[in-house]
């Protein structure tokens, strides 16, 4: 391998640039035949990693005349090695926090609209907005940290709205929303850049929602679980069993899911089964070969990509709601028959996702349901996501683990006592919401006002006020 290269490699994981694991990862899509230092620098522009080409360009020359030298003593892409004795790191660029981005419709031509919706969404992803939303009759606004800011002071009309949700549309879509007067859909501007997107008319006319979907998978410590990551890994490391991921719209799940879907990805050799609508966070082979499916495109609901599913010999199956009698049916049958499946739902703790999963059944078929779910259900994940003391937010989880003592009031039907039997199960990685944002209280990670509005035992109350 050339000598500048790896010393360019060396300096800038010395000074910060880029990481290992991002080093690493940039030598294996490139292939043992393209390893040379300015490809190398281009591709970590063209995957992200690095967005200062001035820093790239002067830790080039540096390789360069260090590689006269010879190379490193130690390959910087296979283990840590000590910083060079006179190598100066360069002082890290200050970049200004990006302003809120502004809508102008200076043109009402569609090729322009488009255009115009790409930089609004870029701008918005650059802004730190986790929702964009262009609704007739509105003001048009992003969210950040569950904050609302606005982005025009004139609401649209009725034309401007519709001909900027339906710029990026093709033909085909822009023809099922006009006929269903609904439409959601994935927005892909770029690979770097993906959006799910909800299109829908109200009574002034349309609007659309659009989530930014992350660039980058984070990893369950990333996300903030912490202390209950042994916990959830261990739900993961099971061959069948149900696990769902609950909480309210704007919680995480989504995030959660991936995160989850990524660690098995990596950690695991199987097959891997996505049902999704539509799909969000791509999800490349690694470990394990990854299907994903979007309901719509290549499924007609879930429940028939479920049934289906059943007959691809999957290992893993993941289901991006679960909303309906017929598809949590499905989900509890594929549990129980040697799949491992990971599902959300929309519910707020762990006792009401269970009476949720379970009442949706016919009285003629609790029974056997109880018992299906007592036995297959592998753990329930909560969680919400708060606002931090200082800026941005904080996960809030509660999680329940499947064990005799829960088998046996999920059989018999006794959900009200999941509370006491999750208090004294702390040894086997379950908590309880009320207590972990008493923590996160206690480490001054949220406010006294934010914690008594999200805690309802009134011991853990008093001890706030």
């Amino acid at each position: 391998m050339n000598p500048d290269l790896l010393w360019f490699v060396r300096l800038g994981i010395d000074q910060g640039l880029f990481t290992r694991v991002q080093a690493v990862s940039a030598k294996a899509k490139l292939g043992m035949y393209n390893l040379e230092m300015l490809v190398f620098a281009q591709k970590l522009i063209d995957d992200d990693i690095v967005t200062d080409i001035e820093a790239l360009e002067r830790l080039a020359g540096l390789a360069t005349k260090r590689s006269d030298q010879g190379p490193p003593s130690a390959d910087p892409f296979a283990a840590p090695d000590e910083l060079v004795e006179d190598f100066v790191p360069m002082p890290p660029k200050k970049v200004p926090p990006a302003a809120a981005p502004v809508l102008e419709l200076s043109s009402k031509d569609e090729a322009a609209l488009g255009t115009t919706l790409k930089e609004l969404l870029t701008k918005s992803i650059a802004f730190g907005a986790s929702d964009l939303h262009l609704c007739t009759g509105r003001r048009s606004f992003v969210r950040k940290d569950r904050m609302i800011s606005y982005i025009s002071e004139k609401p649209l009309t009725a034309d401007e709205a519709l001909k900027i949700n339906t710029a990026l549309l093709t033909p085909a879509q822009k023809k099922t929303f006009l006929e269903k007067r609904d439409l959601d859909y994935a927005l892909e501007v770029s690979p770097s850049e993906r959006y799910r997107v909800n299109l829908m008319f109200h009574k002034e006319g349309a609007a659309g929602a659009y989530r930014m979907v992350p660039k980058e998978v984070k990893t369950l410590a990333d996300l903030g679980f912490g202390e209950h990551i042994d916990t959830l890994k261990k739900m993961l490391s099971y061959h069948n069993g149900l696990v769902l991921i609950t909480g309210p719209v704007g919680s995480g799940k989504t995030t959660t899911l991936a995160s989850m879907v990524a660690y098995l990805n990596e950690t695991r050799h199987d097959h891997i089964i996505t049902v999704e609508d539509p799909i969000e966070v791509v999800q490349p082979s690694k470990g394990c070969n990854v299907t994903q499916r979007q309901v719509g495109d290549h499924t007609k609901t879930f429940f028939t990509a479920l049934k289906g599913a059943l007959r691809e010999d999957p290992d893993i199956i993941v289901i991006g709601e679960l909303r309906d009698l017929e598809t949590i049916e499905m989900a509890v049958s594929a549990a129980e028959t040697g799949h491992l499946v990971i599902g959300t739902m929309h519910t707020s703790d762990a006792a009401t996702t269970l009476n949720r999963l379970l009442d949706v059944f016919p009285a003629a078929q609790q029974t056997q349901i109880r018992g299906s779910v007592a036995e297959s259900l592998r753990g329930i994940v909560c969680q919400r996501l708060l606002p931090r003391a200082s800026s941005g937010l904080v996960m809030a989880c509660e999680i329940l683990v499947n064990n005799m003592a829960i088998s046996n009031l999920v059989r018999e039907g006794k959900t009200t006592g999941l509370r006491n039997t999750m208090e004294t199960g702390v040894r086997e990685g379950m908590c309880l919401m009320d207590n972990v944002i008493f923590e996160l209280f206690k480490e001054k990670k949220v406010t006294k006002e934010t914690a008594l509005s999200n805690i309802s035992n009134r011991a853990l109350r008093a001890k706030i006020t």
